[in-house]
C-alpha cells in the first residue's frame, strides 16, 4: 500500500513536470529564448540599416534551394549552440538564394537575375564568379573586403574560421600560423 501511493505521488510529479516545465523554460530569461536557440539571418536591406547604427562584420551564407550540401550545413553546423551564439554576438549574418530572382538592393545597388549565369548577379558579385554551393563569405566592416570560403564547413573548420575572422586575428598572424596552433573548443 506504502509502495503503490509512493509511486502515484512519483507518477503524478513526473507528469507535472511534464505539463509546467516547458513553460517554465520558454518564459524564463529575456522572454526570447527561441532567438537564442538559431541565427539572427536578416536580409541585405537590413544588414545596412544596422550597419550604420552599429558596425560589425558580415557573415552570408550562398545557397540554392537544390543543394543537398546547403542543407547539411544548416542542419549539422548552423545549428551548433556555440556557433549560434559567437556568429550572433560577432557578425550580421545573411542568408542569399544565389539563384533568387527578386532584385536585391545593397550598397547603392539594385542586383537583378541573371538567365545566362542562372544565377543573381550579387552571388557572382560576392563569390568572385566562381559559383559554387554552399560559400560562406565574409565582409569586413566597410562592406567592401569580400572574402568567399566555397564548401561545405564543420563546426570545428567554422570556429576556427570565425574566430580568426571574428576576433581581427586576421590582422594579427598569418593563416598558416593560426591553422597551425588553433585549439577548438566546439563540437
Amino acid at each position: 500500500m506504502i509502495l503503490k501511493q509512493k509511486l502515484s505521488r512519483f507518477f503524478f510529479g513526473v507528469l507535472l513536470a511534464a505539463f509546467f516545465l516547458p513553460a517554465i523554460t520558454v518564459h524564463a530569461g529575456d522572454g526570447d529564448s527561441s532567438k537564442d536557440q538559431e541565427i539572427h539571418w536578416i536580409s541585405f536591406e537590413m544588414l545596412e540599416q544596422k550597419m550604420k547604427v552599429q558596425p560589425k562584420k558580415v557573415l552570408i551564407d550562398v545557397y540554392t534551394s537544390w543543394c543537398g550540401w546547403c542543407k547539411v550545413m544548416d542542419k549539422k553546423t548552423y545549428s551548433n549552440p556555440k556557433l549560434i551564439q559567437y556568429i550572433n554576438e560577432h557578425f550580421y549574418a545573411v542568408k542569399f538564394d544565389a539563384e533568387q530572382k527578386t532584385p536585391v538592393q545593397f550598397i547603392g545597388q539594385t542586383w537583378e537575375y541573371d538567365a545566362s549565369k542562372k544565377s543573381n548577379r550579387l552571388a557572382a558579385e560576392l563569390l568572385q564568379g566562381r559559383m559554387s554551393y554552399p560559400t560562406t563569405v565574409f565582409m569586413g566592416q566597410d562592406l567592401k573586403s569580400v572574402n568567399p570560403i566555397p564548401g561545405y564547413l564543420e563546426v570545428p573548420q567554422m570556429e576556427m574560421i570565425l574566430k580568426y575572422i571574428g576576433e581581427d586575428n586576421d590582422k594579427k598572424i598569418t593563416w598558416d600560423a593560426w591553422q597551425k596552433d588553433f585549439k577548438g573548443e566546439w563540437e
